[in-house]
């Protein structure tokens, strides 16, 4: 009897050795699987986090989550406002390839479209639960809400939390509805209580991992905030010397670590990818209400480092080196094809993708699989990273909300490895690369 209890203890033990030491790139079965949470937040600048400088602003559970996992310093959102560059994560494509390169309203009548593939729609096949909670905006129709593109359920609002009756930006000056909190593909809630969004998400988040704790699950959390006009609970309410942009993100902070703690607490942790970064960088408006891009130039709605490079940690537990900080380039359309293939799912083979696999990034075993990453404002060509370099071929001027572009005439080039802040234009003296990028940019224009 003893020597079967034995026995039977022994071969538990192997089990969740081998359990434990899986690699990040096996399938999905009834044994093993990977799952993913990618937390998406809007409108945060690369200089809002407390590890990459913010002296204000507490961040401890992004900072632990940095600490045990593997933070990009140069990673990139490929579209500096909000419709384009969700689209962009979903797909994997560049926007210009889908026409998902305007801002939807509420009086819009488009969305993305049901030709393309995205990721929920992917995991889906491969047998992941999936949920979409927080901020849509890629078409509020019923027939472009994230259940009809691969979302098992749906919680949050269906464009910008500033797409209300009183937004002063309307560029198409007609009435605006009430903010609408939907629950899969019915209004719920109208206006909606903004000020416990970032709480209300969480436990939403919560609920749909406990309930799927036992198979695999893909959970996308784009939040609203920090997006203009700010809310926060009262729990965190004047609580940050930075102001209510501090609470703002301090709120935020507190979310990311409610949800790593759940995974902790249902032993998931080993299983689960968690992925933290923004949609674009801070809002230009000129208050003390938006974020900080640190030493990058610019906000959003431009394309210099500031509306384009944004925060990035990877979190896999113990399946990650803890505590990287990489440097190489990464976007965020390279999340659809890192994650799918980490989950053994196949990558579309009938139209171009552009993310690339960064995992072996991620585990220090590689270099970033870019040459080139190309950032458009709306459907024009504005700026090319090109290696160290970036090209610009137009720029905002001046630098605020819908503010007018103008040609790089001659072209301005930096070196935003040394040169982060794009301040020293070194065209001049390095023609040969601006004539390399110049014939970058034909190639990349020929299979559009």
């Amino acid at each position: 009897m003893y020597r079967r209890k034995f026995l039977k203890n022994v071969i538990m033990v192997t089990c969740v050795f081998f359990l434990l030491a899986m690699p990040l790139n096996c399938g999905v079965d009834k044994i093993n699987h990977i799952n993913f949470v990618l937390i998406f937040v809007d409108d945060m600048g690369y200089g809002d986090v407390n590890r990459t400088g913010h002296p204000t602003i507490q961040t401890p559970n992004l900072d632990q989550m940095a600490d045990e996992g593997v933070m990009m310093t140069q990673f990139y959102s490929v579209a500096s406002v909000c419709t384009p560059s969700r689209a962009a994560l979903l797909t994997g494509r560049y926007p210009i390839r889908n026409g998902m390169t305007q801002v939807f309203f509420p009086n819009s009548t488009t969305g993305l479209p049901p030709s393309e593939i995205t990721l929920a729609e992917i995991l889906k096949s491969k047998g992941y639960k999936t949920a979409c909670i927080g901020k849509w905006h890629l078409g509020h129709l019923p027939e472009f809400l994230p259940t009809r593109h691969g979302f098992d359920y749906y919680y949050g609002i269906p464009y910008s939390n500033d797409m209300t009756p009183d937004w002063p930006y309307n560029p198409s000056f007609l009435p605006m509805p009430e903010l609408p909190l939907m629950r899969n593909e019915d209004i719920i809630e109208q206006p909606c209580d903004q000020a416990t969004l970032t709480r209300r998400y969480t436990e939403e988040t919560i609920r749909f991992i406990e309930n799927n704790k036992d198979r695999p699950f893909f959970c996308y959390l784009p939040h609203t905030m920090p997006h203009l006009p700010l809310h926060c609970s009262e729990n965190f309410r004047g609580k940050s010397k930075r102001g209510l942009y501090g609470d703002v993100i301090e709120e935020l902070d507190w979310s990311v670590g409610q949800i790593l703690n759940t995974l902790r607490k249902l032993n998931l942790d080993q299983n689960t990818i968690v992925v933290f970064t923004s949609d674009n960088g801070p809002s230009i408006q000129p208050n003390l209400n938006v974020g900080s891009a640190g030493l990058l130039r610019g906000s959003k709605h431009t394309t210099w480092e500031g509306g384009l490079r944004v925060p990035f940690i990877v979190w896999a537990a113990d399946n990650l080196p803890g505590g990287t900080v990489s440097m190489e380039v990464g976007t965020t359309m390279d999340l659809f094809t890192t994650l799918l293939e980490i989950a053994d799912a196949e990558i579309p083979t009938d139209r171009i993708i552009d993310g690339k696999n960064l995992l072996g990034v991620w585990k220090g075993q590689s270099k970033s699989p870019h040459k080139s990453i190309y950032f458009y404002h709306g459907r024009r060509l504005t700026a090319v990273r090109y290696g160290k370099h970036k090209l610009h071929l137009w720029k905002n001027i001046p630098e605020e909300i819908f503010g007018k572009w103008v040609k790089c005439d001659p072209y301005e080039l930096f070196n935003v490895e040394k040169d982060p802040s794009e301040k020293y234009n070194i065209a001049d003296k390095n023609i040969e690369i601006v004539r390399a990028i110049e014939e970058d940019i034909i190639k990349f224009k020929a299979q559009l």
